[in-house]
C-alpha cells in the first residue's frame, strides 16, 4: 500500500481505527509523556467525556464532527470575519419579515 489517503477531503478517524490500522502495519509505539499518556491532562478528560457521549447518545460525535465542516463566518462569532455591528437588529431592515 503506498502513496497518500488525500482526496481533497478531510477524515477523521477513531482512535480505534488508527491503533488498529497501526497494529496491522507494524508501526513501532514510542512511549511519550508528552501526549496524553498522564492521568491528568485535558485529553484524557476530553476522551473520557467523548466515550460518555457515545454511550449516551450513539451518533452525537459523529454530528458533531459533520458540523464543522460547515461551519460559516457568522457561526464563529469574531468580528474580523463577519460584520457583527453592521447588523441592525431589525429583521424588517434586513428583508426577513419571516422572522
Amino acid at each position: 500500500m503506498g502513496g497518500t489517503w488525500s482526496s481533497g477531503r478531510s477524515a477523521y478517524c477513531t482512535e480505534r481505527d488508527i491503533v488498529a490500522y497501526a497494529t496491522v502495519r507494524a508501526f513501532p509505539l514510542i512511549p511519550c509523556t508528552l501526549c496524553g499518556s498522564q492521568p491528568n491532562l485535558q485529553r484524557v478528560a476530553i476522551k473520557r467525556m467523548l466515550h460518555a457521549w457515545a454511550k449516551e447518545a450513539p451518533g452525537r460525535i459523529e454530528t458533531i464532527f459533520r458540523s464543522l465542516r460547515h461551519a460559516v463566518p457568522s457561526h464563529l462569532l469574531d468580528p474580523r470575519l463577519f460584520d457583527f455591528a453592521g447588523l441592525s437588529g431589525r429583521a424588517e431592515e434586513q428583508g426577513n419579515e419571516w422572522l
